[in-house]
């Protein structure tokens, strides 16, 4: 830690009239402890400052060159990060197990990978019908990575035929390869049935390619409607051109080193391309978020005291010094999805914790520097009457629209928290009657050639094989006869519909296939798998499959869950006391984004899993949400929901501070950071609101949810439950027991004053 050459004065004095006193030279060393952490801790920012302004056009070319070096490294991220079913399993569930035990016993993944659609215009069963099964089965057998092959014709099961009999599907297994080595192997078969007529190809290997490309289409869609509507809004809360620019730089710059950031953990371990959309639509909004606080408060600094090096340390120390917090409490939220082993979680947790701090570092040194360059070129290219505006709300102390409104809801304090609490707990009711389902092709739009096979097999087959459940079993060749007889018990169970006999894969390992009555992810498919598991076995068995898949993830959910949440609580209740000193304010902030996300998860049910606004949205409900939804949005709001706590509460102090003022600190703070929480609310909802337009299901829930949550949080919650709150609190609300109060003043965050 820098230190300067001597200490203050009163440290000096001890020192030598009590040098040889044990308990003072301990008083004397904690007080330099602590005097020195917060010198240090105040300059910082106010160092960072004076050197970014002293070498402006040095840090801004750096940071340019930085931006172009990250951008060639990480820009092939979109090729390296892939999708697949995968994505969602715990690598330590009994199903995964299952499918891995198969696999080492017989060569093949026991899951079905491909499944090939063909409409043979005649019947399956005439000799130009077998021809055309035989040339396409021949074409897939000669990939290489292809274990098996199984046609109606093969296995002498007509379920593989249609019930008009002029269709017919194969399906094949891979040999035991990566997801991304599947989907290789997918497109070269895609490529040689090519000159196939009446063939469609499905299964797991080519949803995941088809959700691979439907992303990078839906990003794209993404950027032409949301960049547009973005710009317009950005040019009306900044008020400028030059002004409105600068959060899509500052943007730009947080996604191309999140990019980097992803490709260099994709060394180590892989990544789901999932998190490109997360990293995009957040570090956009993020970026927008500082950007509106850093560079208005900026122009407050210039109206005060103009331009120049003091100017930019006092919007370092003050409103940079609440974005790196800021940044600090976002990241801390998102890391919670580190709880849980599934990689599409994680890789949301690496691109949330990469994009927030990444949107943090761009708008302290590059926006900064842009800044320091422009001085008050900031409000260029603007209209007079938007300059006039600029100056009357950069002078302004009180007496606008959000002074008047958190003075009028603090003269109704317990109605206003009692309608807007109602208002929240009615939107969340709906989440009690949640269903969750899981990824598979039913999250493709229905052109897509996966869903449209596997929506024609369940409607035109007499049985769907194409997600048996399956069993392995451990046990030696010679109890042939128990094994035999087992199989046949779970014939008699419930929504069972057929059992193969089992088959010896190995010395040790037999596979025995069930055949559910309805489709994989079924509610009655569920219970048949719980139902397996709970049937006798005299050797030891594991169930895998699609359903056993999707079981042992809810398993996995429900029991990392926990983990996550104490990580989020722990960390919103220690960050926000270390920024208020107070242990109500963060409760308080911590039981509001509950209420938040309550209502954003049952508006979700109200839309998505009772069909609403299927026309408007383009989606077809699945009657349930995705099951990985709720935990993702719940980070993400939480975290967006204590961003934007982190700036009012941090006004709100500033001003209670100077003037010792409860009520008047309230309303100062609303006024100075409601139009900025409002317009930053606004832009993320756009930014991450356009996932909206995906193909895909669970993106749209995303998009829809956080669009949502942060609309929610910005208006009910910021305008109208945290004035009338702090009012009914008063004093209490900066309360804390005299221990914590003595940890905070030691190393809590204070405003920097005159820095």
């Amino acid at each position: 830690m820098w230190l300067p050459s001597c200490p203050p004065r009163g440290i000096e004095d001890a020192a030598s009239s009590e040098a040889g006193n044990t308990t003072t030279g301990r008083w004397l060393s904690i007080s330099a402890l602590r005097w020195s952490v917060e010198y240090s801790k105040r300059r910082v920012l106010a160092r960072l400052a004076d050197l970014i302004h002293r070498r402006r056009r040095s840090a801004l070319i750096a940071a340019v060159l930085f931006i172009a070096v990250s951008g060639a490294l990480g820009g092939p991220v979109f090729g390296l990060l892939s999708s697949n079913g995968r994505d969602f399993e715990d690598p330590g569930s009994e199903s995964v197990a299952a499918r891995e035990q198969l696999e080492r016993a017989s060569g093949a993944n026991p899951d079905v990978g491909l499944v090939a659609l063909v409409r043979t215009g005649v019947p399956v069963e005439s000799a130009a019908g077998r021809a055309k099964v035989e040339e396409v089965r021949r074409a897939i057998s000669s990939e290489r990575t292809i274990a098996n092959v199984s046609t109606a014709f093969t296995t002498h099961n007509r379920s593989l035929i249609s019930n008009d009999g002029r269709s017919t599907y194969l399906v094949a297994s891979f040999k035991p390869i990566s997801g991304d080595a599947e989907k290789d192997a997918a497109k070269r078969i895609e490529h040689d049935l090519k000159g196939i007529d009446g063939v469609t190809l499905g299964g797991s290997a080519i949803a995941s390619i088809e959700v691979d490309d439907q992303i990078s289409k839906d990003l794209a869609r993404a950027e032409q409607f949301g960049i547009p509507i973005l710009l317009v809004l950005s040019l009306l809360f900044f008020r400028g051109l030059v002004a409105a620019l600068l959060p899509f730089a500052t943007g730009i710059a947080a996604v191309i080193g999140a990019f980097l950031a992803l490709r260099l953990v994709d060394l180590i371990t892989p990544l789901s391309s999932y998190a490109l959309n997360l990293v995009t639509g957040l570090g956009i909004g993020l970026a927008i978020d500082y950007s509106l606080f850093v560079v208005w408060r900026y122009r407050e600094e210039l109206a005060r005291s103009g331009p120049g090096a003091a100017a930019l340390r006092r919007t370092l120390t003050t409103a940079g010094r609440t974005v790196a917090f800021s940044a600090l409490t976002v990241a801390a939220a998102m890391a919670s999805l580190f709880a849980f082993p599934q990689r599409f979680l994680y890789s949301m947790a690496f691109g949330g914790v990469f994009v927030s701090l990444l949107s943090a570092v761009s708008a302290l040194v590059f926006l900064t520097a842009i800044i320091a360059v422009l001085g008050p070129r900031v409000n260029a290219v603007s209209p007079a009457r938007w300059q006039d505006a600029i100056a009357r709300t950069a002078r302004a102390e009180g007496g606008g629209p959000w002074f008047r409104l958190a003075h009028g809801v603090m003269r109704r304090p317990l109605p206003v928290a009692t309608v807007a609490a109602a208002v929240l707990i009615a939107l969340g009711v709906p989440f009690l009657g949640v269903k969750f389902t899981g990824v598979d092709s039913g999250v493709l739009p229905r052109s897509a050639p996966a869903r449209q096979a596997q929506d024609a097999i369940e409607m035109g087959f007499p049985k769907n094989e194409t997600a048996p459940i399956y069993l392995a079993v451990t046990a030696p060749r010679s109890a042939a006869k128990e094994v035999l007889s087992y199989a046949a018990g779970l014939g008699s169970l419930p929504n069972a519909v057929a059992v193969t006999p089992p088959r010896a894969v190995d010395g040790e390992t037999w596979r025995i296939d069930v055949y559910p009555r309805s489709r994989s992810l079924a509610g009655s498919t569920k219970t048949l798998v719980h139902d397996i598991r709970d049937h006798p076995a005299p050797f030891p068995i594991r169930v895998g499959g699609e359903s056993a898949a999707y079981i042992d993830q809810q398993a996995s959910f429900r029991s990392h869950l926990p983990y996550a949440l104490l990580i989020v609580a722990v960390t919103t209740l220690v960050l926000l006391f270390l920024l208020t000193g107070s242990v109500v304010l963060p409760v308080k902030t911590l039981i509001l984004s509950v209420l938040s996300l309550s209502a954003t998860l049952g508006f979700l049910v109200l839309v998505f899993q009772d069909g609403r606004f299927e026309g408007l949205l383009s989606y077809t409900s699945q009657h349930a949400l995705n099951a990985t939804q709720p935990i993702l949005i719940g980070a993400i709001a939480f975290a967006l929901s204590t961003d934007y706590a982190v700036f009012l509460l941090t006004r709100i102090k500033e001003v209670r501070d100077a003037t010792g003022d409860e009520v008047e600190s309230i309303a100062v703070g609303l006024e100075r950071t409601g139009r900025i929480v409002t317009a930053a609310a606004l832009m993320l909802a756009v930014a991450i609101g356009a996932f909206v337009t995906s193909k895909i299901v669970l993106i749209k829930e995303l998009g829809l949810g956080v669009a949502f949550a942060v609309l929610i949080d910005a208006t009910i919650v910021r305008a109208l439950l945290v004035p009338s709150l702090m009012k009914m609190l008063g004093a209490w609300n900066w309360w804390a027991p005299e221990p914590l109060r003595r940890v905070h003043r030691r190393i809590g965050l204070h405003e920097a004053g005159g820095e």
